[in-house]
């Protein structure tokens, strides 16, 4: 059975706030996000005249664009680019030191790790011509990060985090039910974000959680 004694011996000689960085990529890729959204000059599968970015008609990948769907170039694209790269840095990160904090070894660990960065790097191709096939591979890949992440937080019977990761899960057959979907599309957007949203508060749940466990574990060490 997994202990948490086996996080401070699975980071030997690292600082336990590098369990955090996962967080502070979340807030930087917000900010790029926000920032990339006001700069876009409009357009939408809703309305294609439409001014601005809308958060219940727009997607992420719209950001993405050299243009806008209005047909105007799209400044904010350099922005969201950047926070493309954040984004998938960051998960790319959580992945290689999740395994090593919760205590996998050998094949596990490497499985996760590799699986989780492939997956962002293929992300990283969104924004080109080949977005469906980049999805699905992505898709792919992700789905084995994210079983190794299951049966990590199980197995250390953090089962809060466990059920918040299911539900996660839930929310993305639900974005691939409705994507293949011809009456139901027009709530993707929204339904996005919501998922978008979700997973990343998850991730930085797991993060922060890691940092409490680690300090708590170090804490018990010294006093011993």
């Amino acid at each position: 059975m997994y202990k948490l004694i086996n996080l401070a011996k699975a980071i030997n000689n690292s600082k336990s706030p590098v369990s955090l960085i996962p967080v502070f990529g979340t807030l930087v890729f917000v900010v790029l996000y926000i920032i990339a959204a006001l700069l876009y000059p409009g357009g939408s599968q809703a309305d294609k005249n439409a001014h601005g970015f809308s958060l219940l008609h727009n997607y992420w990948c719209n950001l993405l664009n050299e243009n806008a769907i209005n047909g105007r170039h799209n400044p904010g694209r350099p922005v969201a680019l950047a926070g493309m790269f954040v984004l998938c840095a960051t998960l790319s990160f959580f992945w290689y030191i999740f395994p090593k904090f919760i205590g996998f070894t050998g094949t596990g660990k490497l499985i996760v790790q590799l699986s989780g960065s492939f997956a962002m790097a293929s992300a990283m191709f969104l924004f080109t011509s080949l977005h469906d096939i980049v999805t699905n591979i992505a898709g792919l890949f992700g789905i084995v990060a994210l079983t190794g992440t299951f049966i990590g937080l199980y197995k250390i019977r953090w089962y809060a985090l466990f059920w918040f990761g299911i539900f996660n899960l839930f929310l993305v057959i639900l974005n691939n039910y409705v994507y293949h979907s011809t009456t139901l599309i027009i709530y993707l957007p929204v339904i996005q974000k919501i998922s978008f949203a979700s997973f990343l508060f998850w991730i930085c749940c797991i993060s922060i959680h890691i940092y409490r466990s680690v300090r708590y574990t170090k804490r018990s060490k010294a006093n011993a």
